[in-house]
């Protein structure tokens, strides 16, 4: 089966005539762009407005600081909308100087590094991968997971879940798709699997992830077969300071991380 290129308006201006400064992509197999500040927060069952009170009042962010900001309100309720949050994040328009800090790199792998901890709601990070660097394909521990590229671009493979009862068989690679710069995605273990990667071979790729909840640990698959190995994932720095895990050299932790 030829994988489907997914395509998104955002990065195609001839197909739309929204306003891209104040629109984002909001859904992957059908792009409909839609006015940030007239989009319904999606929280539902909620006949007092009780849950709304915060987002009344939440503007589209300026800097990181206020995107950080803004997330800490959306999950400090129970219920989000995942469209809201991937409108909001797309607000956001990459500035290499407020994210730098947080950018740290390893020739080996890509790296995860911690940039807020969101309050035990979600994880917030960089990822920063060097030319054609990737991950494995691989689940998401029943979280929501948002990538919002702050540089470069990279490129999605979603997969099928493998079938248990057909034994060992190449994954289904069902689509995929190519992200640019300020451009957002989501993925969840009910959309498949997926790997990310940087295609490119002469330029650098930065993500900003964002997981609810945070997990620290997932599944990982062989495309051949479909077998399946339960991986840890850690950080390389947090908070702009490396980890243990961010070592180099001899003492190197090469396994593949998940993203």
């Amino acid at each position: 089966m030829e994988p489907v290129i997914v395509r998104h308006c955002c990065s195609d201006k001839s197909a739309s005539s929204y306003n891209y400064s104040d629109m984002e992509c909001i859904t992957d197999k059908n792009c409909q762009c839609r006015d940030f500040e007239k989009m319904d927060t999606g929280y539902e069952h909620d006949p007092d407005g009780k849950n709304h009170t915060d987002l009344e009042a939440l503007k589209p962010p300026k800097s990181l600081n206020d995107l950080i900001e803004g997330l800490h309100k959306i999950f400090a309720h129970d219920k989000v909308n995942v469209d809201f949050v991937k409108a909001f994040m797309g607000m956001y328009k990459s500035n290499y100087k407020e994210w730098k800090k947080f950018a740290k790199w390893d020739v080996h792998r890509y790296t995860r590094n911690l940039v807020d901890a969101g309050n035990g709601k979600f994880n917030l990070m960089v990822l920063c991968w060097n030319e054609a660097q990737g991950s494995s394909i691989h689940s998401h521990a029943d979280a929501h997971c948002f990538m919002k590229v702050l540089d470069g671009q990279v490129q999605e493979q979603l997969y099928d879940w493998p079938s248990e009862s057909e034994g060992e068989k190449q994954m289904n690679l069902k689509a995929v798709s190519k992200y640019e710069k300020n451009q957002v995605a989501y993925i969840c273990d009910d959309l498949g699997l997926h790997r990310v990667e940087n295609p490119s071979h002469s330029d650098k790729a930065v993500t900003l992830h964002l997981y609810s909840p945070p997990f620290d640990e997932c599944a990982s698959f062989d495309e051949k077969t479909g077998h399946k190995n339960m991986c840890k994932v850690t950080f390389w720095s947090k908070f702009g300071h490396r980890t243990p895990y961010g070592k180099t050299g001899a003492d190197c932790d090469t396994t593949p991380e998940n993203n």
